[in-house]
């Protein structure tokens, strides 16, 4: 016995040992061990027979590894609403470890069909751990917790708390909770003005961890979708008006400016030129690769409104382009230039028309967020059954900006490219399935019966 528990050492061990092993064929041994473990569970619920530490830590240890031999065999459903239950009341506990522990063990009951609205239940608990908790470990993983709850329902309100957090979390994981926000409103939106409401509220918050992938997508469902196009235009127009602006917005502004701006063109204060200065008027502050994207956006402006043709031509055939440091800005202001003055109107037209949609393809924002979260720690157990894609993604030949907006072909292939097939493009859907919930520096786990933090260096 230590401190009334019977040998948690090797209980600990035993329990690990079975968790590498699939549940038993035999349904005698399986009833024995279910046995077990309920008898773990109900003497959970049992008062303390000492106040020492050594003794809550052993009971503990125990318990945490019954339930995730539970979460293992992922069998039982009473079992596992039971555990969820019993985590839901280590949510409140004093004690940072137990629950960092009980966050991390219920993502896990999160994803099993028994215990999905059990662990729903919980919801307003963890929220407030997101809102309310110091330490940054916990805030993570009420995070993955609830990535991990998120369904069509909850969607709009989990999707407002992470936007809410996102204000203020730590910088070095961001960008990984901007992933998660962009997957969570794409799988779960009813609505894809809401969906384009929150990508752009991405941009503006954090700006700077938002991977390409991110911004590729809103293009292409965009594009893809014919009911939110003006709203898109008008919405990215109004958000390329604020006093500061981020060059990822102005990139997402130009895309879809570029295709879907007559859409918003009848309205004065949106009107041809208007839209064109307005993106002009950020060309001189963003890098030579948002530059690419705004010239192909002023010969895209050329064919939606001939009538402010001069104006871009004036620009286009400014010495500051024709003569810039940059081979790509002197080659497309040069032959934006030549195609806007040499084609004819149908030529033009054909070369310039609407983006065809997209083609739908495995999701490359999720295989992003895997390598992230894997990162952050390297030895991380991967779920069985995740299946999603480690293609490296952010390519050239992922990139919708790249293929198809800004790669303007040389003026001898202008003919022929009008007639190229649409480029295939990733897909965001297929998406939640296994990927696991991300993992921070600082490792916390039950170890020979005690409950025991070791600190990575961050």
């Amino acid at each position: 016995m230590y401190y009334f528990i019977a040998a948690p050492w090797l209980s600990v061990k035993l329990l690990r040992l079975l968790q590498s092993y699939g549940q038993p064929d035999d349904s005698a041994v399986y009833e024995r061990l279910k046995e077990s473990l309920e008898t773990i569970l109900n003497r959970a619920t049992d008062p303390p027979k000492s106040k020492k530490i050594q003794h809550t830590n052993a009971k503990n240890a125990v318990l945490f590894e019954a339930i995730n031999l539970i979460i293992h065999y992922d069998s039982d459903a009473a079992l596992m609403v039971r555990s969820c239950n019993l985590l839901g009341g280590f949510l409140n506990s004093k004690e940072t470890n137990l629950r960092y522990l009980a966050l991390e063990s219920l993502t896990k009951l999160a994803v099993s069909d028994f215990s999905r609205k059990a662990v729903m239940k919980h919801q307003e608990t963890v929220v407030q751990a997101l809102k309310n908790e110091r330490d940054l470990s916990v805030r993570q993983r009420a995070v993955d917790l609830l990535y991990a709850m998120c369904d069509r329902e909850q969607a709009e309100e989990i999707v407002g708390e992470l936007l809410a957090y996102l204000e203020k979390a730590d910088y070095s994981i961001r960008e990984e909770l901007v992933l998660k926000i962009a997957i969570l409103a794409e799988k779960f939106a009813q609505d894809y003005k809401w969906y384009v409401d929150v990508v752009l509220n991405l941009i503006r918050i954090a700006g700077d961890y938002i991977a390409d992938e991110v911004w590729y997508r809103v293009t292409q469902i965009v594009i893809n979708r014919d009911d939110i196009q003006a709203y898109a235009a008008k919405t990215v127009f109004e958000a390329l008006q604020a006093p500061t602006c981020h060059e990822n917005m102005v990139k997402v502004g130009a895309y879809i400016l570029g295709e879907f701006g007559n859409l918003i063109a009848g309205d004065e204060r949106s009107g041809p030129i208007v839209q064109f200065k307005l993106l002009h008027s950020m060309f001189h502050l963003c890098s030579n690769q948002t530059k690419y994207i705004l010239l192909s956006t002023y010969i895209k402006l050329i064919n939606l409104f001939p009538e402010i043709k001069g104006d871009i031509e004036e620009v286009l055939g400014n010495d500051n382009q024709l003569r810039n440091s940059d081979a790509e800005i002197q080659q497309r202001a040069m032959e934006y230039t030549k195609l806007s003055q040499i084609a004819s109107s149908d030529l033009l037209a054909t070369v310039l028309e609407e983006m065809p949609q997209f083609t739908e393809r495995e999701s490359s924002l999720l295989a992003k967020l895997k390598r992230k979260s894997n990162t952050l720690v390297k030895d991380r157990d991967i779920p069985e059954g995740d299946n999603t894609s480690t293609q490296e993604s952010g390519t050239p030949e992922d990139s919708p900006v790249l293929n198809n907006h800004t790669e303007l072909p040389p003026l001898a292939q202008v003919a022929a490219a009008a007639h190229a097939p649409p480029a295939a493009e990733p897909s965001l859907l297929d998406m939640f399935g296994g990927a696991p919930p991300a993992q921070d520096p600082t490792k916390v786990q039950v170890v020979t019966g005690l409950i025991e933090c070791d600190e990575a260096s961050q």
